[in-house]
């Protein structure tokens, strides 16, 4: 039976709002997908999940129609359960390793985990079972994947945990990052919600570094704290007219959509000034929200700039397919050397430099080098950079004793994420560097265990 396609908008509609583009298996397309799988003795997907889900497990409850009971196996492992369906690179994790995958296609893991999230969600809600609490309590900084996991993990060992979150909603990039057309923000509520019910108490416009320290923290009573900051701090390219009006940082560009809700405006005012011809740099996930974002903001071209070939575009096959048929315009082999601005200092054109691949470099992609004389200008109103983000440094420069690696992100034990100040652990991009959602909820998973076992031996060796 070949793989079932999940349905999505159609794309002339769909770059004009922003409804969710993926419209989420019907019931019969999930029992026939569900049917695909092979049940194996020995699961390769689960090794392939950095939560280990048991994977072969909640399709066999779809398969007996037991919906409930699927997203109910799920979430032993996994509290973010409608989150990961919909953003998860599955197709570089667990289906990578699906046995179908070998000689055809693999079981869609990912369409039938939200599939089973999604059911959950629309079913009566059933009360949590009381959980037996411990004296322990954690301090969890920043509400992201990493956090939120760390946090639900932590609750249902019976720990009292309090986030703190530097911005006015839970959810780190999951609600400021990624776009209401991949990633409700009702859906990312919800999960939140959730992980409130478990006890977890949320302190949002805390910025740890400035409104309080680390070591105040612990002073407060916080027996372990877990630092799941992100990398939020925007990358430029260095390059003359950066500081011209309409030159944003992706990072500041989606958060003021999505977080301040500028899709909505004038409902809130918070408008993003877009003109009718935008170029993102870039060519990851962030990249592709950024364009897509442009073009249902207004913008008439949207342009993606990209130093290398379409081969090592390192967005999602996915997210770079959708962008192609909402109309996004592809320059590839082009790196930017100087933004132009008009008399007002406002964004005119942007001037770029042909490119061709050489090497390989460092990373295992071919190095893009310049062809000389094949410098180019092309007219824009707005330059959108994403090409990464880096550590914060305000918590780290207010946390004496925190070892940092030459990189700048938090140092830590690869096996417990232990950092250098005792009872202190760390996870996802603050110490990785920008990598995926789910590789941050694995982060958050494993120090959780960590820190239960630390809290074990303090609560001994005081007696």
């Amino acid at each position: 039976m070949p793989r079932q396609i999940i349905p999505k908008q159609d794309p002339k509609v769909r770059s004009k709002n922003f409804d969710e583009v993926a419209l989420g298996y019907t019931e019969e397309q999930a029992l026939a997908e569900a049917s695909r799988c092979l049940n194996c003795k020995k699961p390769l997907c689960v090794q392939g999940c950095p939560v280990e889900i048991d994977i072969p497990g909640f399709i066999m409850k779809i398969k007996e129609k037991d919906f409930l009971g699927a997203a109910a196996k799920i979430k032993e492992k996994n509290s973010l359960p409608a989150v990961c369906g919909r953003v998860c690179p599955q197709e570089n994790q667990c289906e990578k390793h699906c046995i179908l995958g070998k000689k055809g296609e693999p079981v869609a893991i990912g369409a039938l985990e939200r599939f089973a999230a999604d059911r959950e969600a629309a079913a009566p809600e059933k009360p949590i079972p009381p959980i037996k609490k411990i004296n322990c309590k954690a301090a969890i900084i920043g509400a992201g994947p990493a956090g939120l996991t760390c946090a639900a993990d932590l609750a249902l060992q019976g720990f009292d945990v309090t986030i703190f979150e530097s911005l006015h909603e839970p959810g780190g990039v999951l609600q400021y990052g990624i776009p209401q057309f991949r990633l409700p923000k009702d859906i990312v509520t919800r999960e939140v919600d959730y992980i409130k019910k478990l006890g977890v108490e949320i302190k949002t416009s805390v910025l740890v570094g400035q409104t309080v320290t680390v070591q105040e923290l612990v002073e407060q009573g916080y027996d372990t704290v877990f630092i799941g900051t992100g990398a939020g701090l925007p990358y430029f390219l260095n390059i003359p007219g950066e500081n011209l009006n309409g030159v944003y940082s992706a990072n500041e560009f989606l958060t003021r959509v999505n977080l301040m809700k500028a899709y909505r405006f004038p409902e809130y005012d918070t408008p993003v000034r877009i003109g009718e011809r935008v170029a993102v740099i870039g060519g990851g996930n962030v990249a592709m929200d950024a364009a897509r974002t442009s073009l249902r903001l207004g913008a008439k071209e949207v342009y993606i700039v990209y130093r290398r070939s379409r081969a090592e575009l390192p967005a999602r096959h996915e997210e770079i397919e959708n962008a192609e048929e909402e109309g996004i315009i592809f320059k590839l082999l082009h790196n930017p050397t100087r933004i132009i601005g008009n008399d007002q200092g406002e964004v005119a054109a942007l001037e770029c430099i042909r490119m061709e691949l050489g090497e390989p470099d460092a990373s295992g992609r071919r190095r893009p080098i310049p062809i000389p004389d094949s410098e180019f200008q092309f007219p824009v109103d707005n330059v959108i950079v994403a090409i990464g983000q880096g550590p914060n440094p305000i918590l780290l420069r207010t946390t004496p004793g925190l070892k940092l690696n030459k990189w700048g992100y938090i140092e830590t034990d690869p096996e417990t994420l232990a950092t250098s100040l005792p009872g202190v652990y760390a996870g996802g991009d603050i110490v990785t560097g920008a990598a995926t959602v789910i590789a941050a909820m694995g982060a958050g998973k494993k120090a959780a265990k960590q820190m239960v076992e630390y809290c074990k031996q303090k609560k001994l060796a005081a007696g």
